[in-house]
Order: C-alpha cells, then sequence, then structure tokens
C-alpha cells in the first residue's frame, strides 16, 4: 500500500512511518467473545488490505464483508516478532459480538489458544468485554445533554494502546469519541484550555474520555511548502499566546519538559535499555546524559521562554484545507504536549519533512521566535536540543512500555532502544 489516506479524526494519535513505502496487507483472525467475556471461536483468517495494525476500522468492515459478523475489535492478541512500522503480518485480535454465530456456521472455528481474556492490570478499558460498549453509552448520554443524537451505527476506527477512536454519525453532523489511558489524561483539559485555538472542539469530557467536533479538511501528509510555513506559524502564534499561561498549563496535568525534568526519565531509559547498544553508542550515550545539566543550562542562555509544546508535531497531525476554504488548519493529538522549549516542536517538524522542504521551515521558525523573543538565539536552541529531542523519545517510549500490557507491547518495544541509537548517531555536539 502507498502512502495513507484514513480518517481516524481530530486527536488522533499517530507515530509517524514512511507513508511512500509499499506494505503487504495484514492476515487476520479473529477470536470471538460476548460481553460477559465467553469466548465462542474464531474467525478463518481473512485479507485486510489497510495494513496498519492500529486502524481497526478496515478490519472491521473486512469481517462484515466476508462472514455477516458485526464485531467491536478489543485488542491485538498476536502479530509477527519484529520491530519497524506496525504494519501487515499474520495478526490475531479478540473481537467482542453481542451474539455469537449459529452452531456449524463456516464463519466459526474452535480456539484452542491461550485465554484472550484473562484479565492484566494494566489492560486498558476498552480492551476489555463490554469495554466499548461503556464508551459508546457515555457518549450518547453526553450528546444527549447536548440535545443530539445519533443517526447511524457508530464506526471503531482505531484500538490499541494509546487510543480508542470512534466516529460517531450524529443529527449534527460527526462527532469523535476519543478514549485515552490515564496517562494521556491531560489532553481533555488542555484542549479545552485552548477553546478556541486551532484545535479539536471538546463537546463533553471526562478525565479519559472526550467527545470533539469534526474537524474539517483532510490529513495533511502531502502539504505543500507554502502549507507547511502556514502550519509553523499557527503553530508559532499558538506558543507565543501561551507562554505567560505556561503555570496554568501545568496545573491542568499538562506535563513538565523543562530540563529539570527531562533528567530523571532520561538517566532511567538510559540505565535500562544500555544493553540494546553497541559500546561505541552507549559510550556517546553516557556522555550526553553526563552533560545533561550543562546543556540545558546553555540552552536556556539561548532566551527562548517556555511555553505549550505539542510534542508530536507533524504533517499527519494537523488536517485541514490549504485553501482556507474549510477552515485552515486544526493540529491534530495533544497527548504527548508538554510545557518546554518550543524548539522541541521545530525538530519534531523537520525530521519528517522532505530534506527539500526542512531549510525555509527551519528559518521561518527562527525568525518567528527572533521576533517574539528578541535577542534569542533560535538556531543554537535547536543544535543544543537536537539530542535531547530524541533522549526524550526514548523515556516517552518506556513511558508507554511501562504503562501497558505485555502483549500490546509489540507496538513499541523497539522504540527506546533505536531512539537512544538515534541520540548516539548525532552525537555529543558542542556545548
Amino acid at each position: 500500500m502507498e502512502g495513507r489516506r484514513f480518517d481516524p479524526g481530530p486527536g488522533h494519535h499517530t507515530c509517524p512511518v514512511p507513508y511512500g513505502v509499499r506494505v503487504d496487507p495484514r492476515h487476520v483472525t479473529l477470536v470471538l467473545c460476548l460481553s460477559t467475556g465467553e469466548v465462542v471461536g474464531a474467525t478463518p483468517e481473512f485479507v485486510v488490505e489497510v495494513p496498519w495494525w492500529q486502524e481497526v476500522g478496515p478490519v472491521v468492515e473486512a469481517a462484515r464483508s466476508a462472514f455477516g459478523l458485526d464485531v467491536r475489535i478489543l485488542r491485538i492478541l498476536d502479530g509477527p516478532d519484529w520491530y519497524g512500522p506496525p504494519a501487515c503480518g499474520q495478526l490475531t485480535y479478540l473481537a467482542e459480538i453481542d451474539r455469537p454465530p449459529a452452531a456449524g456456521s463456516p464463519v466459526l472455528l474452535t480456539w484452542t489458544g491461550p485465554d484472550p481474556v484473562v484479565d492484566h492490570p494494566l489492560r486498558q478499558l476498552w480492551a476489555r468485554p463490554g469495554g466499548p460498549s461503556a464508551d459508546l453509552s457515555w457518549a450518547t448520554q453526553a450528546l444527549s445533554r447536548l440535545g443530539i443524537s445519533l443517526s447511524g451505527r457508530p464506526e471503531q476506527m482505531r484500538s490499541w494502546n494509546l487510543s480508542s477512536i470512534w466516529r460517531l454519525p450524529t443529527d449534527s453532523g460527526r462527532v469523535w469519541l476519543k478514549v485515552v489511558p490515564p496517562f494521556f489524561a491531560h489532553e481533555a483539559a488542555l484542549l479545552t484550555a485552548l477553546d478556541g485555538e486551532a484545535v479539536p472542539t471538546v463537546l463533553a469530557m471526562e478525565p479519559t474520555r472526550m467527545l470533539l467536533a469534526d474537524a474539517p479538511g483532510i490529513d495533511q501528509y502531502d502539504a505543500d511548502p507554502d502549507a507547511q510555513l502556514t502550519m509553523v506559524r499557527l503553530l508559532v502564534e499558538l506558543q507565543t499566546r501561551w507562554v505567560s499561561g505556561a503555570p496554568v498549563l501545568l496545573e491542568l496535568g499538562v506535563p513538565d519538559l523543562r530540563g529539570s525534568a527531562l533528567i530523571g526519565p532520561i538517566e532511567d531509559v538510559v540505565e535500562r535499555r544500555a544493553d540494546a547498544l553497541t559500546a561505541p553508542e552507549r559510550r556517546v550515550v553516557e556522555e550526553l546524559v553526563a552533560g545533561l545539566p550543562t546543556r540545558f543550562a546553555a540552552i536556556a542562555d539561548c532566551g527562548l521562554p517556555d511555553t505549550l509544546v505539542h510534542g508530536d508535531f507533524h504533517l499527519g497531525n494537523i488536517k485541514g484545507d490549504p485553501s482556507g476554504r474549510a477552515g485552515g488548519f486544526t493540529i491534530l493529538d495533544w497527548g504527548d504536549s508538554g510545557v518546554g522549549n518550543p524548539m522541541l516542536d521545530q525538530l519534531a517538524f523537520g525530521r519528517f519533512l522532505p530534506p527539500r522542504d526542512r531549510p525555509a521551515v527551519a528559518a521561518e521558525w527562527a525568525r518567528l521566535w527572533r521576533s517574539a523573543a528578541p535577542h534569542s538565539d533560535p538556531e543554537r536552541a535547536v543544535e543544543l536540543l537536537r539530542p535531547v529531542t530524541a533522549l526524550r523519545e526514548a523515556a516517552v517510549y518506556q513511558r508507554f512500555l511501562d504503562n501497558i500490557e505485555p502483549a500490546e507491547h509489540r507496538y513499541h518495544d523497539g522504540d527506546p532502544a533505536d531512539q537512544l541509537r538515534r541520540a548516539a548517531a548525532g552525537g555529543t555536539g558542542h556545548v
């Protein structure tokens, strides 16, 4: 499959991957259970053309087309033990159905594997039998309080350890239900605080559930250079408005990404993952960690204020119409947000742009921040932060792994060491 043209909705968590790369489809088996947890069998293997593991909408559609089954995907049970973009291969999911197929049905095979509903304390609620129904019940009641009714079947779009996403057709247009783990519980509160900015509109929320208004337009993976610069201006303008509001964001539970708060998690992930590195890589990473206090002091001397950081700013987390006819751009997925140096977002954005587009974006970012913070040195801040971004991402992935059940580790298990290697590849640089 070339590229990606899904619509997982506003506020979806994504991990950038090489979207121009051709990958094979998934070969899927569903283990079927009832909302009580009773396992009733499994489907024959079937093909799902869309490869990405967490994109379960195409799995639901394929199960309906192939077997006449209406399923709700709960979680992944088994898949390839390899690291790369979580895509394609032989996959087994646990899926919930309302009633078992008729006895002797050709769509129902005997399941002889391990009991898939044995609970785990780190399992997300939506990954348990009855979990999706509870989320949809909350959403329906919240919509009703707003005078909005469902006008069709809710569509499950995504289910994995970082989010559960549903698209809800209503008599007021599409609405999105997003459910997140407790370590992303700040996202709904942040989006509510940013109301009126270029972010999804929150219609209703609980700490780990939110209903979001539809964001107009399409994903911006293929944005041209002019659109990229518009996105940069949009984010920087938002960040400059929130410089004075950084204490408010921290009180809302938005994570602290300032230097003193990053050192501990970085030291922890390096200690735990160092054995996966070569000896030369380990020496570079350990030297980087030892120099972090000095590096962060030098970054502070660059004169940029701490403010809101998106944390995962890339083209796939932006939706809209470059012409502005559909209301401009909406910045999605604020689960990785924090309070810290704004140039963290410049490095994330530039990393996934075509190389030919990076110089203009970097120059515009620096120009905007020199204007917002006279006498600052954004370019030097970027160079000092470059290894920090990889070290921070290693710590972020380790936090995911520490807070999700082992069966879901296949989504992230190679990421901490991979990011440490990226930090090592850049060297220690001059501080």
